[in-house]
């Protein structure tokens, strides 16, 4: 079904895997539209409770195929139009974080430009410790796109983000640690085996408080406390409707595993 990408199926999530390895796994149109079916194939799966985003040992994502670059001078314009209606690229980015599952980047050898940018719009990184970090569009004319300039500045701050943008500087995963930008740093080549561990953690509890969790934390992380806390106050009062949430309250009270259901 796929050419650009693997999509494995564990008990609890699904794992993609970005898979060009000729091309240091660049995304092409191809690529974004195969990602935005597996993603969405995943969502509508309710038994996979997690998404694992993941490259190669040599590259996570190196960005956007430069190769489909070319441009009719005369279709500049059709083309600025088409970023926002047909182009999979451009889609696949703004519809990251609609995603009502976590997805988890896990990032082996070289996050670069789109490919940070991917990483970035996950709800966050597990890296092997010989992975590298960078947005260095600004070093052959370009600029982030896929809204590196909005997500790194969210984490590190305006300033600094500033200065790696412009610098198009490379991090290592210790200094990508240091800022906050990444969860965890394990061996190079175990990334993917704490992600595993960290999603299996995930899947054992409530999915739909998981969603509403996650749901409160991206409305009202640029909200007032107040709006924030009314997003919160919605879903929580909204999960009284569950019967996990009576499953989970008998469990806890007859001091056994709960046996979630998602509804």
């Amino acid at each position: 079904m796929f050419t650009d990408i693997i999509v494995e199926r564990h008990e609890s999530w699904v794992e993609i895997t970005i898979n060009r390895p000729e091309k240091l796994n660049a995304i092409r149109e191809q690529t974004a539209s195969e990602l935005l079916t597996a993603i969405a194939d995943a969502e509508a799966d309710v038994s996979m409770k997690l998404i694992l985003v993941k490259g190669m040992e040599k590259a996570f994502c190196t960005g956007v195929d430069t190769s489909e670059f070319k441009q009719d001078p005369e279709e500049i314009f059709e083309l600025w139009r088409r970023r926002k209606r047909s182009r999979k690229v451009n889609q696949l980015f703004r519809s990251l974080p609609e995603v009502t599952k976590p997805v988890i980047a896990v990032v082996e050898g070289y996050a670069l430009g789109g490919g940070f940018e991917l990483a970035l719009l996950c709800d966050f990184i597990v890296s092997g410790a010989g992975a590298k970090f960078g947005l260095p569009e600004t070093k052959i004319g370009l600029m982030p796109g896929g809204a590196g300039t909005q997500t790194l500045a969210r984490i590190v701050g305006k300033p600094l983000a500033k200065e790696l943008i412009w610098t198009g500087r490379k991090l290592t995963a210790a200094q990508a640690l240091d800022l906050r930008i990444i969860n965890h740093v394990t061996p190079t080549g175990g990334a993917i085996a704490k992600a595993r561990e960290i999603a299996q953690e995930i899947a054992n509890n409530a999915p739909l408080s998981v969603m509403f969790c996650k749901q409160s934390i991206e409305r009202g992380f640029e909200s007032s406390l107040a709006e924030g806390m009314m997003v919160e106050a919605d879903s929580f009062f909204a999960l009284a409707f569950s019967k996990d949430r009576e499953e989970g309250l008998s469990a806890f009270r007859e001091k056994r595993a709960p046996q979630f259901k998602g509804f």
